[in-house]
């Protein structure tokens, strides 16, 4: 990439968008699975533009969003507890549990620490040897290998105050579990940049192999995206579905075999339950027998309290099936009157990255 503006050239969009009218004849929807795609998508216009049959659908691409509620409610609990300093992610820290949130258990006296990388909850360790520090370990494969180069930092230095609660998802088995359900029809994927540079095009093969769905890595701006839509048209259009790579100048199709290697030796795949999706077999991570002894559940017993109950605002909140698809946030009734980015009630408005924050900022929320 020479310029940047290559990337948001008013010419080559119309060019591009001007080849998907002409080849696209038929009904199709696409979903992307990239909380940094919906933003891209709504802040550049791009669904405005596109001709009336096709349409964007987005997906659990926000790794703070389809974080599940029984996460969440095991880091409020641990953050409950004596000399503990729970460290966290920005956009988790205001999420709702069933009962509360790390942002108003801060508020009732926790040591919650808001961190930017996981090398930051290391140093926090390091200055605070007499406490326990919980990292709440959250993100896709973009994430996750530098939780897991910290966890080996941790095990080098026989750091004995560290620990992470592990919430790490994986993309893949998630678009699976998407095309199972037959909730929604998907005819191709927008296949994330930023994970699919951690893990290649390899593990997408799958998708087009055993449900004849398209899959294209795109980028980030205008051009990148309207591209990849090219793309996909082109292969729905001809009938035949693969695995294709747009955005090449990050993304190889055998990924980043340091990140890889990385994630391999600290973690091994294990089921997870995802917001929404419920329980998808192989879709989360945990820690090796080498490592457990800086997993939560070695140290800390665990305990929710059962009394706790859910507001009933919570209780009403679409996130569910807004990450499944299967709903816009215009469909929930809370959407720009109880829930707003100011008043969140579920995560899908609190995540920067999440689809009703995309909305609200983005979309017309006057005429919904």
């Amino acid at each position: 990439m020479k310029y940047l503006d290559e990337y948001r050239c008013p010419n080559l969009a119309k060019k591009i968008l001007d080849n998907i009218k002409a080849i696209s004849k038929q009904e199709i929807k696409l979903m992307e699975v990239c909380g940094t795609h919906t933003v891209a998508i709504f802040r550049s216009g791009i669904r405005n533009i596109l001709p009336d049959n096709i349409s964007l659908i987005s997906g659990p691409g926000c790794p703070v969003c389809v974080t599940s509620k029984e996460d969440i409610d095991k880091a409020i609990a641990i953050s409950r507890q004596k000399d503990v300093i729970l460290a966290t992610y920005g956009d988790m820290f205001r999420v709702p549990g069933s009962f509360s949130s790390l942002e108003k258990e801060k508020a009732n006296g926790a040591d919650v620490r808001v961190i930017y990388s996981s090398l930051d909850a290391l140093k926090i360790a390091r200055k605070n040897p007499q406490k326990k520090l919980v990292l709440m370990g959250i993100g896709f494969e973009t994430t996750s290998p530098t939780v897991a180069s910290t966890i080996i930092t941790a095990k080098k230095e026989n750091l004995r105050n560290f620990y992470v609660l592990v919430c790490h998802k994986v993309i893949p088995p998630a678009m699976k579990a998407i095309l199972d359900s037959g909730e929604i029809m998907i005819n191709g994927f927008i296949c994330p940049g930023h994970v699919s540079t951690i893990i290649g095009s390899h593990p997408y093969e799958f998708i087009a192999r055993d449900y004849n769905v398209g899959c294209v890595i795109t980028g980030f701006e205008p051009i990148d995206i309207l591209q990849g839509i090219l793309m996909l048209i082109q292969m729905i259009e001809s009938g035949y579905a693969k695995v294709d790579i747009e955005y090449r100048r990050f993304v190889r199709a055998d990924g980043n075999p340091i990140a890889l290697k990385l994630m391999d030796e600290v973690f091994r795949v294990c089921d997870s339950n995802w917001r929404g999706l419920g329980m998808i077999p192989k879709s989360g991570l945990e820690l090796r027998d080498e490592y457990i002894m800086f997993d939560v559940k070695s140290s800390f017993d665990i305990e929710i309290d059962s009394n706790d109950k859910s507001e009933e605002e919570n209780l009403q909140c679409m996130c569910g099936e807004i990450l499944k698809g299967v709903r816009i946030p215009p469909d929930c009734r809370l959407f720009g009157n109880l829930c707003t980015p100011d008043t969140p009630i579920g995560p899908c408005m609190v995540s920067s990255e999440g689809t009703c924050a995309a909305y609200f900022k983005y979309g017309d929320i006057k005429n919904r």
